[in-house]
């Protein structure tokens, strides 16, 4: 994937994205509702509005920042998303102003950021970002390397009658990436779309935290705030400033 950018995967997943994952945890709305107090909400790739939405309908003044310019159109072309001011940018650099009570990022989209050194960047712009009282909310999973035979997976996520989804995956241990392409196979032809992901696991993410004044308060296994175990699949990850 010699091309691959921080833009890649919204620029080709955008005109899918919804049919794949619209849907939204309600427990996730009342959990960053609850979180942020009434204060201002920023979103770190907010993509096609599948959280920021629902959160601005719920009342939450919502920013955004994206890199992908069709993902932000599409949600540009959506009811109440003319309250959302959204930056195009990537995320390491967050080239935006104020305080926010809530800086969030879910679905793992804090894995796309592909080095050690870009992800720690992310944490110190979002504790310049951050009220005194302020969190980082981080949604990610916990890698299983378990999937992966050689280094290599290749999953069916969806078959149909006239349709076939499948996820083909590379693991690069030493960078702790994994390169991967979601292929749609139908009678028409062949879809690809690329995503390159570097999983970080928690104690990790814990250090980045700690490199940027920041401190973790407390960890979930969801958003319905059931206990974080050896067990848990992913977690959601709250983090404060330190000083």
């Amino acid at each position: 994937m010699l091309e691959y950018s921080a833009e890649s995967y919204g620029e080709r997943i955008a005109d899918v994205y919804d049919q794949w994952y619209s849907g939204f945890d309600p427990a996730a709305i009342d959990f960053l509702v609850g979180i942020a107090k009434g204060g201002k909400a920023l979103e770190l790739g907010i993509g096609t509005g599948r959280i920021a939405l629902p959160l601005a309908k719920a009342g939450l003044a919502v920013q955004g920042v994206d890199a992908s310019e069709s993902m932000v159109a599409r949600l540009r072309s959506k009811p109440g998303a003319e309250n959302i001011p959204i930056t195009i940018a990537t995320l390491p650099d967050i080239p935006v102003e104020g305080q926010f009570s809530l800086v969030y990022v879910v679905f793992n989209t804090f894995f796309c950021l592909l080095t050690q050194q870009e992800q720690i960047r992310c944490f110190q712009n979002v504790a310049r970002l951050l009220s005194a009282d302020g969190v980082f909310i981080i949604e990610a999973f916990i890698p299983d390397l378990a999937r992966f035979t050689g280094e290599q997976s290749t999953r069916t996520v969806r078959i149909e009658d006239h349709e076939i989804q499948m996820d083909v995956s590379q693991l690069e241990l030493d960078k702790q990436l994994i390169i991967s392409q979601h292929v749609v196979l139908t009678e028409q032809g062949t879809r690809f779309y690329p995503v390159k992901l570097r999983y970080v696991w928690p104690s990790e993410m814990d250090l980045m935290a700690q490199l940027s004044h920041m401190r973790l308060r407390e960890r979930w296994d969801g958003w319905t705030k059931n206990p974080f175990t050896a067990r848990s699949g992913k977690h959601i990850s709250v983090y404060e400033l330190s000083s």
